[in-house]
């Protein structure tokens, strides 16, 4: 019986390790990342720098860096915000592909910064089990489930650049996508710096950036 309670509890940690990664800041990032620094692993770096975050706070020992009130430096909307110009920059004038060389940029630092800028209900949830599943595994399998989602969508979003100097249609799916990463970024620093909450539509926000994701790349696959 007890250990049929811990896989349960193991699942819960991955599950919600996923509906983190589904997050609208997470993918906005991600997919905005990968116009400007193209690379199919952005979302799995940008994953696990969040995660060994998290996992770090699940430690006791880590309870003085919890009172440390990262919120009032608002390191998420300002990295949302840069994330937004760069974007906007790219899309009002346009440039081969290529690194960007600004250091904050690293997808492993931006996953750091986010995951001691944001405190959402799924990570605090993840947090909670670290009193009943040991903190490294609770951080491997929150960290796995973000990995999962955040990887497969920054690969698809850098597959997605990579076809754009080809192919029309993959140059206008690129750019829509640009624009609604510009816009989602705006908005998510705007409620975070406003105290805007947009808890209760962050999921379905998430899932919709992720779909348009999918159908674009679909799109761009197609023949002309």
């Amino acid at each position: 019986k007890g250990g049929w309670r811990m896989m349960g509890l193991e699942l819960v940690a991955l599950a919600l390790g996923m509906r983190h990664g589904v997050d609208p800041d997470h993918l906005a990032a991600v997919d905005g990342l990968s116009r400007v620094r193209p690379s199919p692993y952005v979302g799995l770096l940008f994953a696990l720098g969040h995660g060994a975050v998290v996992t770090l706070l699940a430690f006791p020992a880590a309870a003085l860096l919890q009172r440390v009130p990262w919120e009032a430096f608002h390191l998420p909307s300002l990295l949302l915000l840069l994330v937004a110009g760069l974007n906007l920059y790219r899309l009002l004038k346009p440039a081969p592909a290529r690194p960007t060389p600004l250091p904050v940029l690293n997808p492993f630092l931006l996953g750091i910064l986010f995951g001691l800028g944001f405190e959402t209900a799924s990570q605090l949830s993840a947090l909670a089990l670290a009193a009943a599943i040991s903190p490294l595994k609770l951080g491997l399998l929150f960290t796995l489930g973000m990995a999962l989602v955040d990887g497969v969508d920054g690969f698809l979003a850098s597959r997605l650049q990579a076809l754009s100097p080809d192919s029309a249609r993959a140059e206008r799916a690129s750019r829509l996508l640009g624009w609604v990463v510009v816009a989602l970024s705006l908005l998510l620093a705007a409620a975070e710096l406003l105290a805007w909450d947009l808890e209760a539509y962050a999921f379905p926000l998430g899932l919709a950036l992720f779909g348009l994701l999918v159908g674009l790349r679909v799109y761009a696959l197609r023949p002309a």
